[in-house]
């Protein structure tokens, strides 16, 4: 309870949500949040540099990107993940965020070390044919291998990296394929939320920190 959260606005490219400790400078984690907005006429979204996503471009709605997190070792926990997600919320109902995507990751460049996840994934929460991202051609993994369906979903679900799960409570789906990250040595899924879609008990928290944040409550 002694973290404090902050945003702050980088003007030149997009917006990061940054947690400090205390009362410190000392950040303990980041996550990158860009719109269309921010991007210049020589860039485009990180994630599509894995996956097409023209299907998000062409969403009738403001979207952003959830760029990749990043947490200090230290504070590897619920309690930083949902101070990060607080100032998330309170961005994405100031702004009117309508959809959400990015890439979150499984921490090996091998996907069969994961293969049961993957599958789960894959059969159990890929995103609509409207709005859903396909790994690009030359980097595609199919996740759905027949030999890889476990035998129980509650193991798979088990395997899943913290960060998933978390996406899955409030509601995330994924795209089609999987990507190997060779700079970040992880192996990559596609992760979409569509605001309408939070669960209410989710919405319902996300507005009450929104509101927290109009006034002025633990957001700088």
């Amino acid at each position: 309870r002694d973290l404090h959260l902050s945003l702050r606005r980088q003007r030149q490219m997009c917006i990061r949500d940054r947690l400090y400790r205390g009362l410190s400078s000392a950040v303990v984690g980041t996550y990158r949040l860009l719109q269309t907005q921010h991007l210049g006429s020589q860039h485009s979204f990180y994630t599509a540099q894995e996956f097409d996503i023209s299907k998000l471009l062409n969403f009738p709605g403001k979207i952003m990107e959830l760029g990749r997190s990043c947490v200090d070792s230290n504070y590897r926990n619920t309690a930083t993940l949902q101070l990060m997600w607080q100032g998330i919320a309170s961005y994405i109902f100031c702004n009117d965020i309508d959809l959400m995507f990015g890439c979150a990751s499984f921490p090996s460049p091998d996907p069969c070390n994961f293969r049961k996840s993957l599958y789960y994934l894959s059969t159990y929460h890929t995103a609509p044919a409207a709005i859903c991202p396909r790994a690009l051609p030359e980097h595609y993994i199919n996740m759905n291998c027949k030999n890889a369906a476990p035998q129980d979903k509650r193991s798979a679900i088990q395997e899943l990296p913290p960060l998933i799960k978390g996406y899955l409570r409030i509601g995330a789906q994924v795209g089609d394929g999987a990507v190997i990250d060779h700079q970040f040595n992880t192996t990559d899924v596609c992760i979409i939320v569509k605001t309408d879609d939070l669960p209410a008990r989710y919405s319902a928290c996300l507005l009450y920190t929104s509101d927290a944040a109009d006034e002025g409550l633990g957001v700088d």
